[in-house]
């Protein structure tokens, strides 16, 4: 399992990319939330609003999740995968069951 960190704009691009995701069985679940982006501009500080969206999945859809992002979002965004060496057993077979083949490991590996 991974989870996949993405910036948008609002709660509502986020609202979309997840469905999306959860729709293609993509995600396994999503979360979502506002968050304040500090970041430097052109020799400027700037303070701006933005959405987190968490996407919770299997490191092999990847690339398929950040294509679908992209077909939701116009603008350059940040898109990171963060690798999850353990989740507990019960969330484990919630994510066998929605997205792995029989027998492939959640994790991974």
């Amino acid at each position: 399992m991974v989870i996949l960190y993405i910036t948008l704009n609002t709660d509502e691009e986020a609202r979309t990319v997840s469905r999306a995701l959860l729709e293609k069985r993509l995600a396994l679940c999503t979360n979502w939330f506002a968050i304040t982006c500090a970041y430097r501009w052109k020799g400027d500080i700037v303070e701006e609003p933005e959405t987190v969206l968490i996407v919770k999945t299997l490191p092999e859809l990847y690339e398929a999740v950040t294509d679908e992002v992209r077909r939701h979002i116009t603008y350059t965004n940040f898109m990171a995968q963060l690798d999850v060496p353990k989740i507990n057993e019960e969330f484990a077979e919630w994510l066998k069951e929605e997205l792995c083949d029989k027998g492939e490991n959640p994790l991974g590996n």
